[in-house]
């Protein structure tokens, strides 16, 4: 994991630790925060048209940062409780990706790997 992801974990680390909040911190009930705040995050989002959600206003950027930020600390927590290298994990994953989705038959399409 690259050292800013190793920082950040440290610091949710402490912040739990400080807060005596480890306690709660299974990998299933970071798994269920994850998913709650992956949810939150499309609230933003919600009753826009395409282009509303490509040109958001700046109140609604900060309303999306403050999102993912939830969705990328749970992440890491859980990864860390579950001792998973995200940064490998994404790695191997764009490597299957690339597998399933090769340019050739992907280029320009939505359909899922099985249907190209």
């Amino acid at each position: 994991m690259n050292n800013e992801l190793q920082s950040l974990t440290q610091s949710l680390r402490d912040f739990a630790k400080a807060r005596d909040w480890a306690q709660f911190h299974s990998p299933k009930n970071l798994a269920s925060a994850l998913a709650v705040e992956a949810a939150e995050l499309l609230e933003p989002f919600q009753w826009l048209t395409e282009e509303q959600s490509r040109n958001l206003s700046a109140p609604k950027k900060a309303e999306v940062a403050a999102e993912a930020a939830d969705v990328l600390l749970y992440l890491l927590q859980l990864c860390d409780k579950l001792d998973i290298d995200l940064m490998e994990a994404a790695r191997l994953k764009l490597i299957v990706n690339g597998e399933k989705y090769p340019v050739a038959s992907a280029r320009g399409s939505s359909k899922k790997y099985t249907d190209i």
